[in-house]
């Protein structure tokens, strides 16, 4: 950092023109955005903390936080809660280990149990990698066909499936519609052995995101009855295809591929040069073949954890299936979604 240079602690929810700032920083994504701020905080009560250098009005640094103070898991501070990767953006005249120390300082004073950044290449050498997973991407182009043809040949033909089978994808802003996107991420996430989240996380999304034009909403039907569904989120020429749930018995209509290429059509047609496809954790094999089959271009996305009791990092080792999984695929929808509104705010 330049001996000039201070870093200020924002809160994006009090500060005026936040997004109009982020959009002059070509590496923001909408995690950086006020949008997702207001969703997690409307959420979870999470609080905001945006550890930001800005010189001659532009943004120089940010590593935004979000502090999660639970009696079951503890205090911590996250970058950022629920989030697949939020990029610390640093540019070339900032000292990265200068603002992990005001980080550091600010969490041993606020008695955090430890620290997590979610992407980039760490902030000092005090926190070495400690997880990462696969992150892949979609270069975009306003001619749809010259997207198209990156396409795996399977890809093509399940999509050319839905539309002979009659599968419509249409886009939609109204609350029932997220009702019954929620509808399927419950038996999805079941499906998956999760519980769902709590559906005024959905309502949020909704009210912050969906109707101020930063997300886009896509349902796939079938004689009537909706059948899988995506919420994507959008910020300056970046997009994002955030959740995807669908109804297993109708897996066979390939409505997913569908939906996923309709996405793609719409964000290339509005002039987006990028599409993310989110995090991939290490041994889905199907899921990392499925994305890399769309021109995908395929990352590693590295995850930090730094503890102050140890004054180290921790390595952990994700794993993508366990005996909780089995449990949740045997219980019963409604304690499923007791278990989501209970549980989900403290694990950030």
């Amino acid at each position: 950092m330049s001996e000039t240079s201070t870093v200020e602690i924002i809160n994006p929810l009090q500060c005026t023109g936040w997004d109009e700032l982020l959009l002059t920083e070509p590496h923001s994504t909408f995690f950086h955005s006020s949008h997702w701020a207001r969703v997690l905080y409307a959420t979870y009560g999470y609080k905001p903390l945006y550890f930001t250098v800005r010189d001659n009005g532009n943004i120089s640094a940010l590593i935004p936080l979000m502090e999660i103070d639970s009696f079951l898991t503890g205090k911590r501070g996250v970058s950022l809660p629920f989030t697949d990767f939020c990029q610390p953006i640093i540019s070339d005249t900032i000292r990265a280990d200068k603002i992990w120390e005001t980080i550091r300082e600010y969490g041993e004073k606020a008695g955090w149990k430890y620290i997590e950044i979610r992407g980039g290449n760490g902030l000092s050498k005090n926190i070495p990698l400690s997880s990462w997973c696969y992150g892949h991407s979609i270069f975009l182009s306003q001619d749809t066909q010259d997207v198209y043809s990156n396409f795996h040949d399977s890809h093509k033909r399940n999509i050319k499936k839905a539309q002979k089978l009659g599968v419509e994808v249409s886009a939609g802003d109204s609350l029932e519609l997220i009702k019954e996107f929620y509808r399927l991420n419950v038996i999805t996430r079941k499906r998956h052995g999760l519980p769902p989240q709590p559906f005024w996380f959905f309502k949020n999304i909704h009210q912050f995101v969906i109707e101020q034009k930063h997300g886009l909403l896509l349902l796939a039907r079938h004689q009537g009855k909706v059948v899988a569904g995506a919420l994507c989120f959008q910020f300056g020429d970046k997009a994002i295809y955030k959740y995807a749930a669908s109804d297993k018995r109708f897996q066979n209509l390939r409505a997913n591929n569908l939906i996923l290429w309709k996405a793609l059509d719409y964000y290339s047609q509005q002039g987006f040069c990028s599409f993310n496809l989110g995090r991939t954790d290490k041994g889905h094999e199907g899921l990392r073949q499925f994305k890399s089959g769309w021109g995908a271009k395929e990352t590693t996305i590295n995850y930090y954890r730094y503890f102050f009791q140890h004054q180290r990092s921790t390595t952990t080792v994700p794993t993508v299936d366990g005996y909780h999984t089995n449990v949740f695929k045997k219980l019963p929808l409604p304690i499923l979604k007791i278990m989501g509104k209970i549980f989900y705010k403290h694990i950030g």
